[in-house]
C-alpha cells in the first residue's frame, strides 16, 4: 500500500491508496495524521491503475498522482527495490539453516539455531560449517517482474542454488541454468537474472558447502510503485535530479546522508576511502606502511633491495612515533637465469631458441643425437615476475586494493605483499596455453598431460589462508575449481596437480591474512611464500635439459620416434621396448628397465602397462586346506547409491559410489551441475568433467519433480587410484569374507594421508553373482571421519571355487543288478564355479534275492542238523538211564550178593528180565558231555554215582 505526503505543505494529513478491488480499481483516501484532530479531509478520487508504477528516477506524486522526477541527492528504483549495504540484515530477509543427524531415510532435518548469512558491510556471507542455510525474502509483485543479484560461487564441491517459491511455499518451475549458479573465479563476482511472474514469491539462496557464498546487490523489479525517493546513504552521492542510484565518493572526499556532491578532506592530516562517509586522521607511518621489493637487473646485472610506501599512503611520517622509510639495500649481483633462459650481457634473461636448452647460467646448446628438449618452466630465481604470470589485490567489499600488486619477487623466493586490508585476497597467477607431449610418450585415454609442481610456506599469526585454484578453458566453456588450500602456518613444503586433460589452464595463488571484514592492515607481518614452480610439458615452454628419445627403425633415420604405450627406451640401442608382463610404466621416470614397477601379489597390469589392477583370484591356504577365489564374476564396476537425504526445503540427493577392484576396467564419476548452460551437441563432443579411478563418489540430485532434464551430479571425488593390499579373513557362522585395500595418495586438508577404502567381499549363496554393496549402518555415507570407508559387497560370486571336498556321494538302490552313484553338494554350498559335480555312475551290484535264498538254505540245514542231533542224544541218555535203574536194583537185593566183577550187561541178558525199580540220580549236562567225550576215546563205562539204603555210595570207575 503506497504512503505519500501532500506537496502543498499540508501537514495535517496524508494520502493513502486502498486495496485493489476485483475490478483492477483503488481509490486515492486522505489519512489524517492524528485520527479526530482534523475535519474537512478531501474527498476520496478514484486511484491510478493497480498496475501503475512510475520510471527509474520518479516517484509518485500523491496529490496529482502523477510521477515526479527526484530531487538530487536521492534515488528511486521506479517500481524496484535494491538491497546494496548490508551493515545490517534488511527487514524481511531471514535464514534458516538445517543440519542432517544422518542421511539414512526417513531421519529428520534438525533446525540449526547458530549458522545463518551475515551481513558484512557491501555485501552478505554465508555460514562457513557443514549445515545447509537458506536465505529467505518474500515480497509481492504488482506485475510481471525479475531478480538480479551478484554472487560469488568458486567452490564445484558446493551445491549453490536459488530458486523461486509462491504463497504456498511451493517451487516454481525454473530451468537448470537458471536454478543451478554458474561458478564464477576466486574473487570475482558474477550477475544472476531471472525473471519473475508471479504475485506472491519467496527468493531462496539456499547453500550446503563448508568454504561460504557471497550475495551483494538484489535488484527486485515489479513490486508496488514508488512513492517517494530514497536519499543517498552516507559516502555517495546524486549529483542530479531524476537519478535511478547513487555514485560513490572519490578518494579523499566524503558525504553524509542525502547528499549532491561530496566534500573534500584536509589531506595533509586526514583521510578517506573511497565511498567514505567521514574523513579520518591520518595515523603516524609504521612498520605496516612500506614493503620491500627487488628491483630489476641493471646493465651491470645488479640488483638491490629498495622499500616503498604502500600506496594510496595514509600514514604521517613528521610526527611523534613516526618511522622514516628504510633506506635502499647495497647493489648485488643478480640472481642467475631461471633454467631454460640465458643471458646475453644484457639487464634480462631471454628464453632459450627451440631445440636448444640451458641451466640458466651457462649459454643455449643443441640437444644431442637422439634426445630431444625437455619443455616447460622452472621458476626457481625471482628477480622480476615472469612474461607469463601477473599479480594482482582484490577485495569482495570494496576497491582499495585495486591498483595494488598483490605479491613481490624477493630474489630466491616470491611472496605475499602488504595489500590495503588484511582481508584482501593476494592473487598470483600462471598462465599455460597447453600441453605437449615429449614424442616418445605416446598419447592415449588417461594420459597424464603434464604436471606442476611448487615449493611453499606460510607464516601467520592470524587464520590466513592461501589458495591454489585452476582455471580451465575448454571449447567455449570454462571451469573453476579450487584444487586444494591450507590454512594458518605451513612449513616448508611442496605439492604437486597433475592435469589429465590437454586444455589451456590458469593456475592461481590467493593468499588472504583473514577472513573478517576489516579496512585495516593489523597483520602485514602474515605472509606466504614461493619458492619454485615447476610446470612439465608445457607446450610454449623453454628446455632446461634434453630427453632421450626412441629413434626408427631405420639405421638411417636419426629423428626422435613415439613410442607405443607401455615402452621404455633402451638407451643401449635407442629403441622402444616394451615392459615385462604385471609392470607398469612410471610417469616422469628416467629411460631404461627402472622405468617399470612390478605391480605386486595378486595384480597385474593392463595392456599400456599405465596401471595395476586385481586379477580378481586369491588363494588362501589354511592347513591342509586350499581356497582359490574367482571374483571376475562380479563384473568391472560395482555401484551404491544410498540415502535419499534432503535438503533444508526439501530437494532430494544421494550419495552415489562407483567400485571397481577387478577386471581392469576403471570407475568413473560425472560432474555436470557445472556445465548446465553448454548444449547438448557440445557435452556429446567433449564429455562431462569426469574421474575415472578405482573407487570415487558423487553427489547425485534426481531429475524428477524439479523441471530438470537430467540428474545433476556434482562434487565428484577420488576415493582410491591405488591398489595397496588383499588379505582373507573369516567370520562366524559359515560366513566367508576377503578384504580388498586400496587408497587414494591425494592429500586434502582434513585427509592429510589421504582417503582409504576397504572393501569386504562376503561370500553369501543367496545373492546373485553381480552381488549387493551395502556401507556400515553406524556409517551410512559409507565413513564417520571423511578419510576411512568401508563398503561390504556380499555375492555369490564371492565365494571360494568348488572342490572335491565341497561334494559327497550317495548310493542309490541295486536294482536288476544294477546301483545308481549320485553326487550332491554339502550343505550349506558355499563355493562357486570350479569343479563340477561329477555325472551320476551305474554299478553291477548283487540282488537281494540271492542272500535271502542263501539265507534260508543255511537256515533250513542248520534245523535239520539240530534236530538230528536233538535225537541222538535223547535216544543215548534213554540207554543210560536203564543202565543206571538195572545196577540201582542189584544193590537192592536181601540176600547177600557177591562182589560183582563189573556193573556192565552181559551178554545174553535181556533188558526185559531187568526189575523195574531203579533209584538214579540225574546227571548234569556238563556231565553228559564228559560221558560223551569218554565215549569218543574208546571208553565204553561211565562214571555212575549209586545210592543204597544200606550201605554207602559206590562209584566206579
Amino acid at each position: 500500500m503506497g504512503v505519500a505526503r501532500d506537496n502543498e505543505g499540508l501537514t495535517d494529513y496524508y494520502f493513502e491508496y486502498t486495496e485493489c478491488d476485483s475490478t483492477g480499481s483503488r481509490w486515492r483516501v486522505a489519512i489524517p495524521q492524528h485520527p479526530g484532530a482534523c475535519t474537512g479531509l478531501p474527498a476520496p478520487v478514484r486511484g491510478t491503475e493497480c498496475t501503475f508504477s512510475c520510471k527509474a528516477g520518479e516517484f509518485l506524486e500523491m496529490s496529482a498522482q502523477e510521477c515526479t522526477q527526484c530531487a538530487a541527492g536521492s534515488y528511486s528504483l521506479g517500481s524496484g527495490i535494491r538491497f546494496d549495504q548490508w551493515d545490517y540484515m534488511p527487514i524481511g530477509f531471514s535464514s534458516l539453516a538445517t543440519s542432517l543427524e544422518n542421511s539414512l531415510p526417513g531421519k529428520k532435518l534438525v533446525k540449526n539455531t547458530i549458522s545463518s548469512w551475515a551481513p558484512q558491510g557491501n555485501y552478505l556471507e554465508s555460514n562457513r560449517d557443514e549445515c545447509t542455510v537458506s536465505l529467505i525474502y518474500a515480497v509481492h509483485l504488482k506485475k510481471q517482474g525479475s531478480v538480479s543479484f551478484d554472487y560469488q560461487y568458486p567452490d564445484s564441491n558446493l551445491l549453490f542454488e536459488f530458486f523461486i517459491q509462491n504463497d504456498q511455499c511451493q517451487e516454481m518451475d525454473q530451468s537448470d541454468d537458471k536454478k543451478w549458479l554458474k561458478l564464477t573465479k576466486h574473487g570475482e563476482w558474477a550477475t544472476h537474472t531471472v525473471n519473475v511472474s508471479q504475485r506472491l514469491v519467496v527468493l531462496r539462496w539456499g547453500k550446503k558447502v563448508v568454504n561460504p557464498a557471497l550475495l551483494k546487490n538484489i535488484h527486485i523489479e515489479g513490486v508496488a510503485y514508488t512513492s517517494e525517493c530514497f536519499p543517498c546513504k552516507p559516502g555517495s552521492f546524486s549529483r542530479v535530479p531524476g537519478s535511478s542510484s547513487c555514485e560513490p565518493c572519490p578518494r579523499d572526499t566524503y558525504s553524509g546522508h542525502g547528499a549532491s556532491s561530496c566534500t573534500p578532506c584536509n589531506t595533509s592530516t586526514q583521510y578517506a576511502a573511497e565511498g567514505s562517509g567521514s574523513c579520518k586522521d591520518r595515523p603516524p607511518c609504521s612498520m605496516k606502511d612500506y614493503f620491500q621489493i627487488h628491483t630489476a637487473c641493471d646493465q651491470e646485472r645488479k640488483t638491490q633491495v629498495i622499500f616503498k610506501w604502500v600506496e594510496p599512503k595514509i600514514c604521517l611520517e613528521n610526527v611523534t612515533g613516526a618511522v622514516t622509510l628504510p633506506p635502499s639495500g647495497e647493489r648485488e649481483p643478480c640472481p642467475p637465469c631461471n633454467p631454460g633462459f640465458y643471458n646475453n650481457d644484457t639487464a634480462t634473461c631471454s628464453p632459450c631458441p627451440p631445440g636448444t636448452f640451458s641451466d640458466g647460467m651457462k649459454p643455449c646448446q643443441q640437444c644431442p643425437a637422439g634426445s630431444e628438449p625437455t619443455l616447460g618452466y622452472e621458476y626457481k630465481w625471482w628477480n622480476v615476475l615472469p612474461s607469463n604470470m601477473k599479480t594482482s589485490c582484490f577485495n569482495v567489499g570494496n576497491s582499495k586494493c585495486d591498483s595494488m600488486n598483490g605479491w613481490e619477487v624477493a630474489g630466491n623466493h616470491i611472496q605475499a605483499g602488504a595489500g590495503s586490508s588484511d582481508n584482501d585476497y593476494l592473487i598470483l597467477n600462471l598462465h599455460v596455453p597447453g600441453f605437449k607431449l615429449p614424442t616418445s610418450v605416446s598419447s592415449h585415454s588417461g594420459e597424464e598431460f603434464g604436471r606442476i609442481t611448487f615449493e611453499f610456506e606460510t607464516s601467520c599469526t592470524a587464520d590466513c589462508e592461501l589458495y591454489f585454484m585452476m582455471v580451465r578453458r575448454d571449447v567455449n566453456r570454462k571451469s573453476t575449481k579450487i584444487v586444494e588450500s591450507w590454512e594458518k602456518n605451513k612449513t616448508r613444503q611442496t605439492y604437486t596437480h597433475i592435469m589429465t586433460k590437454n586444455a589451456s589452464v590458469s593456475y592461481t595463488w590467493a593468499f588472504q591474512r583473514t577472513n573478517q571484514a576489516s579496512d585495516v592492515r593489523q597483520y602485514v607481518k602474515d605472509v606466504a611464500r614461493i619458492y619454485s614452480i615447476t610446470v612439465s610439458n608445457a607446450v610454449d615452454g623453454v628446455s632446461s635439459s634434453c630427453r632421450v628419445c626412441a629413434l626408427g627403425a631405420q639405421p638411417s633415420s636419426s629423428a626422435c620416434v613415439p613410442c607405443p604405450p607401455g615402452h621404455y627406451i633402451d638407451a643401449s640401442t635407442s629403441q622402444c621396448t616394451e615392459c615385462p608382463p604385471n609392470t607398469y610404466l612410471m610417469p616422469h621416470a628416467a629411460p631404461g628397465p627402472d622405468a617399470c614397477k612390478s605391480c605386486g601379489p595378486s595384480s597385474k597390469s593392463d595392456k599400456e602397462h599405465s596401471l595395476c589392477y586385481s586379477d580378481c583370484h586369491f588363494t588362501y591356504t589354511e592347513g591342509n586346506a586350499t581356497l582359490t577365489f574367482d571374483f571376475s564374476s562380479l563384473g568391472p564396476v560395482g555401484s551404491l547409491m544410498n540415502g535419499p537425504s534432503f535438503t533444508s526445503k526439501g530437494t532430494k540427493y544421494f550419495h552415489h559410489f562407483n567400485i571397481s577392484i577387478c577386471g581392469g576396467k576403471l570407475a568413473v564419476c560425472t560432474d555436470n551441475v557445472t556445465d548446465l548452460s553448454i548444449t547438448d551437441s557440445q557435452r556429446e563432443k567433449e564429455g562431462p568433467n569426469a574421474i575415472t579411478t578405482f573407487i570415487c563418489q558423487s553427489t547425485i540430485i534426481p531429475a524428477s519433480g524439479r523441471g530438470f532434464h537430467t540428474a545433476l551430479s556434482s562434487q565428484s571425488i577420488n576415493l582410491a587410484d591405488t591398489f595397496v593390499v588383499e588379505k582373507k579373513i573369516t567370520a562366524l557362522s559359515f560366513l566367508l569374507s576377503v578384504l580388498f585395500g586400496v587408497r587414494s595418495l591425494e592429500t586434502t586438508s582434513s585427509c592429510e594421508s589421504g582417503r582409504s577404502v576397504v572393501v569386504t567381499l562376503r561370500c553369501n549363496p543367496d545373492k546373485s553373482t553381480t552381488g549387493e554393496l551395502s556401507v556400515p549402518s553406524q556409517c551410512p555415507a559409507g565413513t564417520c571421519d571423511g578419510c576411512t570407508f568401508q563398503f561390504l559387497w556380499e555375492s555369490s560370486g564371492a565365494c571360494p571355487t568348488c572342490t572335491e571336498r565341497d561334494y559327497h556321494q550317495i548310493e542309490g538302490v541295486c536294482k536288476g543288478g544294477n546301483q545308481d552313484l549320485l553326487y550332491v553338494w554339502n550343505e550349506p554350498k558355499l563355493c562357486m564355479g570350479g569343479v563340477p559335480l561329477p555325472a551320476k555312475k551305474t554299478q553291477t551290484c548283487e540282488g537281494i534275492e540271492f542272500w535271502i535264498q542263501l539265507g534260508a538254505g543255511l537256515g533250513a540245514f542248520t534245523a535239520v542238523l539240530l534236530v538230528s542231533l536233538t535225537c541222538y542224544f535223547w535216544k543215548k541218555n534213554k540207554r543210560l538211564e536203564y543202565k543206571y535203574s538195572r545196577l540201582v536194583m542189584s544193590a537192592n537185593k536181601e540176600c547177600e550178593m557177591p562182589v560183582a566183577d563189573s556193573c556192565a550187561v552181559m551178554e545174553g541178558e535181556n533188558e526185559a528180565d531187568m526189575e523195574d525199580e531203579v533209584v538214579y540220580t540225574k546227571p548234569s549236562l556238563l556231565g553228559k558231555l564228559k560221558a560223551i567225550a569218554s565215549k569218543r576215546n574208546g571208553d565204553n563205562y561211565e562214571n555212575v554215582q549209586l545210592n543204597s539204603a544200606h550201605s554207602k555210595t559206590l562209584v566206579w570207575s
